[in-house]
């Protein structure tokens, strides 16, 4: 036997144990660590698991933890196996900002799957004199700081979504914080504040029934959650989006087979129609995609995001 093929004979051994270890992913029971129950995150879970146990061959298991620092250090310090994974939304990744944090979203993860979107609604309550994007616009440049809005914890997307339209309109609207974004939204009907930019779950049944008016969603594109209602970056604020996520991640440097099974294994629950529907019963819209395009989503919310919570001086309260 030649010396090149004595050379090659390692190298053919590594793919081959390489190539095994793809087709055993996965050995043990994988768990997915997610938000507290009844969360987008737990519903995500719950229903792929569902979906994907029986094809993996394997239980999975539902771990709720309502600490994103709980869950995000656990997760980051498990074993870099691919049987450890976390569905979460934006608070995973962009937490670091708010707050000293265990972990790094980029350095301590590995992207599977963008699971889910929901975008926002820039709603306001029908008293106020405004009918489009561009009224609102209008009417907090001619009086500002007079306009207020309502919003849940800091850093939360209800949040983050009105200071960044302040951002990108130059608009000087004043911020009243709530315990939760439910108490906002009770608020702004009531009467007590005048916008919200709300999740589309807590938002859809009160402008249906005409509690409140609604004037654009925050996705970049027309929303299938809701097909009549145009973009806020069509009415007024071009390139402007915010979105609630709720993506699944591995611990960084798990096998890129097992990511790769992972991430077939999900994307195809998450094409099914009748999934697609579930995820609309309850307005959010079901994903999938690549490894990378999660990565690119992430990148893009820490730098636009980030920087309204930088140039805001929001810490978590």
């Amino acid at each position: 036997m030649s010396p090149r093929v004595y050379m090659l004979m390692p190298l053919l051994a590594v793919s081959q144990i390489d190539a095994a270890s793809g087709q055993e992913f996965p050995v043990k029971p994988i768990r997915i660590i997610t938000s507290e129950s009844g969360g987008s995150g737990d519903f995500v879970s719950r229903l792929l698991v569902q979906l994907i146990s029986p094809s993996l061959g394997q239980q999975i298991i539902v771990d709720n933890r309502p600490s994103v620092i709980i869950a995000g250090e656990t997760v980051a310090k498990a074993p870099p196996d691919g049987h450890t994974l976390i569905a979460y939304g934006g608070t995973l990744w962009l937490g670091p900002f708010l707050r000293a944090s265990p972990y790094d979203p980029v350095r301590d993860f590995a992207p599977v799957v963008m699971a889910s979107s929901s975008p926002c609604v820039l709603v306001v309550h029908p008293a106020l004199p405004v009918r489009s994007v561009k009224d609102l616009i209008a009417l907090a440049k001619a009086k500002p700081g007079v306009l207020n809005y309502g919003s849940g914890n800091s850093g939360a997307i209800t949040h983050l979504a009105p200071e960044l339209f302040k951002t990108m309109t130059r608009t000087s609207i004043v911020r009243i914080p709530y315990k939760g974004a439910g108490p906002a939204l009770n608020d702004l009907m009531g009467g007590q504040v005048q916008m919200m930019i709300a999740t589309s779950p807590s938002a859809a049944p009160h402008i249906k029934s005409g509690r409140l008016r609604a004037l654009g969603v925050t996705s970049s594109g027309r929303s299938a959650l809701f097909p009549g209602l145009v973009t806020v970056a069509a009415a007024g604020v071009p390139g402007y989006e915010a979105v609630a996520y709720t993506g699944i991640f591995a611990t960084a440097h798990s096998p890129a087979a097992a990511i790769n099974r992972l991430n077939r294994e999900i994307v195809a629950a998450l094409a099914r129609p009748d999934v697609k529907q579930k995820f609309l019963d309850i307005f959010v819209e079901a994903v999938g995609g690549t490894p990378e395009q999660l990565a690119a989503t992430v990148k893009s919310e820490m730098t636009t995001m980030g920087k309204v919570i930088k140039d805001a001086g929001i810490r978590e309260e």
